[in-house]
């Protein structure tokens, strides 16, 4: 289901382990024929979903550049969403696959809008507090003993479809409260990165139709930069 248009650029909000995401962004390729497509990965991180054997992406001896704590984050991130796919049955990033391959076999032109993985997480590495350490902590060991967290029944969460709006913006919320240099980092940065570079991509293409597929978490906030900082400019 396309979450939002911006000027010929139609996008898609994914969850990256649900079957729904892949079947929408197959359906949407099949039947509109885009003149090209943009994804939510970087050089790195498009090798590493199509490579079983650097599926990590990142490796011991990134630690230098990108700090001990931004490599320990992008290795228990990569267990968490091996961990969650392996439960509902999807890989995480089969959508994402799904648009490489169909791009391919349509000849469809194909960018990667996504700030550098090393770069996030060397953001990451830079911005985490004590204080947010210590909440994650807190969090892991009281997870099982309660039931919702800021309100959120985690228990009633069907992982197999995308997150209604609602939901993504009390996340949002939350994540912004508790964890407010991981909002920044992985959330906040990586939007203007992503809005800047499909604007990029629109001047280049004017007339094309452009398909964005984008975490869901990641809608609001580029529709919020595109239609501030760009809609002007786009129509002068």
């Amino acid at each position: 289901m396309v979450t939002y248009i911006w000027d010929k650029i139609y996008f898609i909000g994914t969850s990256h382990i649900s079957i729904n995401s892949v079947n929408e962004v197959k359906s949407f390729i099949k039947n509109n024929k885009p003149d090209m497509v943009a994804i939510e990965l970087d050089h790195l991180r498009y090798i590493s979903i199509n490579s079983k054997e650097n599926s990590k992406g990142i490796s011991f001896k990134d630690i230098r550049y990108i700090g001990f704590k931004g490599y320990l984050f992008g290795i228990i991130g990569h267990y968490v969403q091996k961990k969650i796919g392996n439960m509902v049955g999807v890989d995480p990033g089969s959508e994402m696959i799904t648009a490489i391959d169909l791009c391919k076999e349509h000849k469809i032109p194909l960018f990667l809008i996504d700030q550098e993985i090393k770069i996030t997480l060397k953001r990451l590495s830079k911005l985490m507090t004590w204080k947010e350490r210590f909440t994650i902590v807190y969090d892991i060991i009281i997870s099982p003993f309660r039931r919702n967290i800021e309100g959120v029944d985690f228990k009633k969460i069907d992982l197999r479809k995308v997150p209604d709006s609602k939901f993504i913006e009390t996340m949002m919320f939350i994540m912004k409260k508790r964890y407010p240099s991981f909002y920044k980092s992985l959330i906040d940065e990586r939007n203007k990165v992503m809005a800047k570079n499909l604007y990029r991509i629109k001047q280049d293409n004017p007339n094309k139709l452009i398909l964005a597929i984008v975490g869901a978490g990641h809608i609001q906030g580029i529709k919020k930069i595109v239609e501030r900082d760009y809609n002007q400019i786009s129509k002068s």
